[in-house]
């Protein structure tokens, strides 16, 4: 998974980008707040982020309220880092918009264990996102027929929408996705089909004798 790494302590920032290459992510470094706010609004954002809360151009804190001013179906995941030992500062980021949050110095295990939980909420995130477009692709495809439909108490066709009468299928075909297989009702197999039969076979024998 991609993560994007924004600090301006260098030092911060490069134990930040081993400890997270040693554990197999991808990481996008940047050293201000403003580089880091391109990465965010850019057309493949990172799934996940880690910013400073100080940093020169915007704050983590800033970057966080900006960012969910904007609707996306998969928001990034933010992480802030900060030295702020007071439990309102935290609040504030949270409010804010952010995550998590991570204090300085670092310890690789709690940064690690964050951002796992910050990977398996962006991989269910993501599965709702595309389980959703299937569904709304297959909701796209459905024409459900609604309200009273008008059909003939003997013949069974339907008076469409031109009021002219239809087969109940050529109805049902022009206004929905549904398919039709064919087959034949036990009852109308004895009633319509095998008298039908037999009477071929008797008129197919009878002309044979005559013949």
């Amino acid at each position: 998974m991609k993560i994007l790494v924004a600090d301006d302590d260098p030092a911060c920032r490069h134990s930040l980008e081993a400890i997270l290459a040693t554990n197999q992510y991808a990481v996008t470094s940047v050293g201000d707040g403003i580089s880091a706010w391109d990465q965010l609004v850019s057309p493949e954002p990172p799934p996940l982020a880690i910013l400073d809360w100080v940093m020169p151009g915007m704050e983590g804190e800033e970057i966080c309220r900006q960012l969910r001013q904007f609707f996306t179906l998969t928001p990034t995941y933010i992480i802030l880092l900060t030295s702020k030992g007071n439990p309102q500062d935290i609040v504030l980021g949270l409010q804010a918009g952010a995550n998590d949050h991570v204090r300085k110095p670092l310890q690789a295990e709690e940064l690690l264990a964050r951002v796992n939980v910050g990977q398996r909420v962006v991989r269910l995130q993501t599965a709702l996102v595309d389980r959703m477009v299937e569904l709304q692709g297959a909701l796209s495809k459905i024409e459900t027929l609604q309200g009273l439909l008008p059909i003939c108490s003997y013949c069974k066709k339907i008076r469409n929408d031109q009021n002219y009468w239809q087969e109940v299928e050529s109805y049902i075909s022009q206004n929905s996705e549904a398919k039709f297989s064919h087959g034949i009702f036990p009852d109308c197999l004895e009633k319509y089909l095998k008298p039908q039969l037999s009477k071929d076979f008797q008129d197919d024998f009878t002309g044979g004798l005559e013949k």
